[in-house]
């Protein structure tokens, strides 16, 4: 299934394949459902998902590269990352 996912910054082919997986599959849809809506649908999907990957779902609504996230905005996905952890 082609999808506009892999035109977006963080984005690569093994990301843009497992949010098609868990029914995202289009920016549209990444950026209504948001990244922690998105990041917790990858983690049911593969319970390894990573801090980064949050990261780089965030950077990729906002345009931008993930190491240039607001230090306020990667401490709040810092602490949503630890609470989806315990889950």
């Amino acid at each position: 299934m082609a999808s506009d996912l892999k035109n977006q910054i963080n984005i690569g082919k093994d990301t843009e394949q497992k949010l098609i997986q868990v029914g995202i599959d289009s920016y549209e849809k990444l950026t209504n459902l948001g990244s922690e809506q998105a990041f917790l649908r990858l983690q049911a999907l593969d319970s390894g998902a990573c801090l980064s990957l949050l990261y780089g779902l965030e950077g990729a609504i906002e345009g931008i590269k993930s190491k240039e996230l607001s230090n306020e905005k990667k401490k709040e996905l810092q602490q949503f990352f630890k609470m989806a952890k315990k889950k």
